[in-house]
């Protein structure tokens, strides 16, 4: 217990470090440019697989240098040198992808991932020294910077779980909504306009309402799954919902079509009661959303 308390106060400390801004402003800029294309930031938010990128791809490097360590234990040289190279390959697409995610947080959440990616990077130039000593017949300098970075990663790995399990970075911000499965009245039916957003409550949840050509009503929720950006203050295009806070845009059944966002918005069934919309989830599954935690 100890050891974890200390932990977390070097994390919060970390979080309340606002030195750190000037630094992840300038990354920021530099982010944004580097992955301003459409495509390139659903390949590297995950839209496609339905869950962020990141975490995957990172299990290999992370993968690949742990294994190097134990066969520079079994002394079997030609495996670890060949699985250090294989990490450093692999570090490229974990890079991108973590600079994505990260290029949408802010305040505590992006100074911590600040010094995730700045101990990756450490981590990642030890291997590639580790790496060329090996290479030069140096093979026990290399061991030894291969041994600090496999301390590095340790360190780096703690803040990357801090950042997801802790912090909820990656996390889809609707997981722990609650669900009505009874109908539950929401907004009058003569609110809703064609080609309009309205925010509206449903028992405490948040939900953004808009009404079809065909005069259906569509009831999603309202926190955008990506980082919780208010989509009724977004915009309605070619009946998809743009979020206001980082471009996430969903179909009207909730389904993502273009990211950062990778995790569908929810959808509750919806209906029309003497000129009340009524809503609810009649079918949920999932346990955590059914205790009362709240929005």
């Amino acid at each position: 217990m100890g050891a974890a308390v200390w932990l977390d106060s070097v994390a919060g400390r970390i979080e309340r470090a606002t030195g750190l801004d000037p630094v992840a402003e300038a990354l920021g800029t530099v982010a944004q440019k580097l992955l301003s294309s459409r495509r390139v930031t659903d390949l590297a938010s995950g839209t496609p697989l339905g869950h962020p990128a990141h975490p995957l791809l990172v299990a290999l490097p992370i993968g690949s240098w742990s294994a190097a360590a134990v066969f520079d234990l079994l002394r079997d040289e030609n495996a670890a040198d060949k699985l250090i190279v294989l990490g450093l390959a692999t570090a490229a697409p974990a890079v991108l992808t973590g600079l994505n995610d990260w290029r949408s947080t802010s305040g505590g959440e992006r100074r911590i991932g600040l010094v995730h990616a700045g101990l990756n990077v450490v981590t990642t130039a030890l291997y590639v020294g580790s790496s060329l000593a090996r290479g030069r017949g140096r093979r026990g300098f290399g061991i030894v910077l291969s041994t600090i970075a496999a301390g590095t990663l340790t360190a780096t790995g703690w803040l990357g779980g801090h950042l997801a399990y802790a912090l909820g970075v990656g996390v889809d911000t609707t997981a722990f909504q609650h669900s009505q499965p009874e109908w539950t009245d929401v907004a009058a039916a003569e609110e809703l306009r064609v080609g309009q957003l309205t925010g509206a409550d449903l028992d405490g949840v948040p939900v953004v309402l808009t009404r079809t050509i065909g005069d259906d009503v569509v009831v999603l929720a309202d926190r955008c799954t990506h980082r919780g950006g208010p989509l009724h203050e977004g915009d309605l295009q070619d009946n998809c919902i743009v979020c206001p806070s980082h471009g996430s845009t969903f179909a009207l059944d909730g389904s993502v079509v273009a990211g950062p966002a990778s995790r569908p918005q929810p959808r509750y069934e919806a209906r029309v009661v003497e000129g009340r919309v009524q809503a609810r989830r009649s079918d949920e599954p999932r346990t955590l959303r059914k205790n009362p935690v709240g929005v």
